[in-house]
């Protein structure tokens, strides 16, 4: 009986997998700095090296696969995926990609998204044109809009510039599709997805929590991401990559 059992199981997981993964926990990180708080800005907001470093090393030690919203569509049939975002497009983001050569592997291929707000490119402190083809081109980045000037999208009436503008001005830098959007403090609305839904596949709030597909409207545009901070320590790591 047990043998039945499991057997009508596997074909229906071959039959139906959109059925059997629905409640699957896809973990979607949000850092911006990774780098040491020397007292500017909001510490939490921050991650020192060291300890992004030991969250990926997590990550490759545990058989997660990292990927981008290009590949959005493979996390169904990947047993552990998890997505990297990184907002504001800071300088410091670089050591990101130092990290990601040290532990580059065979069996582990680190990436991340990097949500850019386009007007602030090159400025002080911030990834110039230079900075984004060099990461855009290493196989290891995906470079998408985080907007043009970082408004309150709720608050706006110029949706073109803030949503159009910065995808056109990204996609001129790097050469590559800008398929995705981080709303700004993660609010949007229903007005904010309806005019992110004319140029974008995907909108990122700041909800917490792991993706679960649910096949609701709009649900790609209301994708939860968790917060990692400057005080989030490796075990409380190891439960957001779980989906906890």
């Amino acid at each position: 009986m047990k043998k039945r059992i499991l057997l009508l199981t596997a074909w229906l997981m071959i039959l139906f997998p959109a059925t059997t993964l629905a409640q699957k926990k896809i973990p979607i990180l949000v850092y911006h700095s990774i780098a040491e708080f020397k007292g500017t800005g909001q510490k939490e907001l921050y991650v020192t090296p060291e300890n992004f470093q030991k969250q990926m090393e997590y990550l490759k030690a545990n058989s997660f696969t990292p990927l981008t919203f290009e590949r959005w569509e493979e996390a169904g049939r990947i047993a552990k995926p998890i997505f990297i975002t990184i907002d504001d497009g800071y300088k410091n983001n670089l050591s990101v990609a130092t990290i990601f050569s040290k532990i580059s592997g065979a069996t582990f291929q680190p990436a991340a998204t990097l949500f850019i707000i386009s007007d602030f490119v090159g400025n002080r402190n911030r990834l110039s044109e230079k900075d984004l083809r060099q990461l855009a081109a290493s196989g290891m980045f995906s470079v998408q809009s985080h907007t043009a000037t970082h408004p309150d999208l709720t608050k706006i009436a110029n949706y073109e510039y803030e949503l159009w503008e910065s995808k056109r001005k990204i996609e001129r830098i790097t050469g590559k599709p800008v398929i995705a959007i981080s709303y700004p403090y993660g609010n949007a609305n229903r007005k904010v997805i309806n005019e992110t839904k004319k140029y974008y596949q995907f909108g990122l709030t700041t909800t917490p929590g792991p993706f679960v597909k649910r096949n609701k409207p709009n649900e790609n545009y209301e994708l939860p991401r968790t917060y990692v901070k400057y005080s989030t320590t490796l075990e409380e790591f190891a439960r957001i990559a779980a989906g906890e």
